[in-house]
């Protein structure tokens, strides 16, 4: 049994200690990172999956960035524990939080990642949107959540004020 439920102050370790389990050292030098560095996540994103034990199964944060001076959702990390990976548990994390931000009126969505992976999500490759080096241009995929979402928007990925 999993339960989702928002992040909140008193997870941020353990999420954090998640994060480093199941990416390679240095994540932080990652050109996302950079974009994140100052900026407060979207909490009502932010999610853990928490298994019957209560302990952290897995996890999910979002954080608010421009393309083209508009507001875009920036999806990561998202990781789960080695030891629930192949239960559906990211699908479900990801899928959700799509789902509530959707909800509460955000437009578009935006990550770095492998795009066979990502695709079964509704996500793809963006053409003319461009994250900082030395990010490869083939793994930014994105995502309209409303209709047209994307539409217009395209330049540099830039760091929300």
């Amino acid at each position: 049994m999993i339960t989702l439920t928002r992040e909140t102050k008193d997870d941020w370790w353990e999420v954090e200690a998640l994060y480093d389990l199941c990416f390679a050292p240095g994540r932080e030098a990652l050109s996302s990172y950079r974009l994140r560095d100052g900026v407060a996540p979207v909490g009502d994103l932010c999610l853990v999956a928490r298994d019957e034990m209560g302990i952290i199964a897995g996890a999910i944060r979002y954080w608010p960035v421009l393309v083209g001076g508009a507001p875009v959702l920036l999806l990561g990390p998202v990781a789960v524990h080695p030891t629930h990976q192949g239960e559906g548990l990211g699908a479900l994390l990801i899928q959700d939080s799509l789902e509530r931000a959707r909800n509460i009126g955000w437009e578009r969505v935006l990550l770095v990642g492998d795009a066979p992976y990502y695709a079964r999500f509704g996500f793809e490759r963006m053409h003319g949107v461009t994250m900082p080096p030395p990010t490869n241009p083939e793994r930014v995929l994105g995502q309209s959540l409303l209709p047209g979402g994307w539409s217009g928007v395209s330049g540099q990925v830039e760091k929300h004020p």
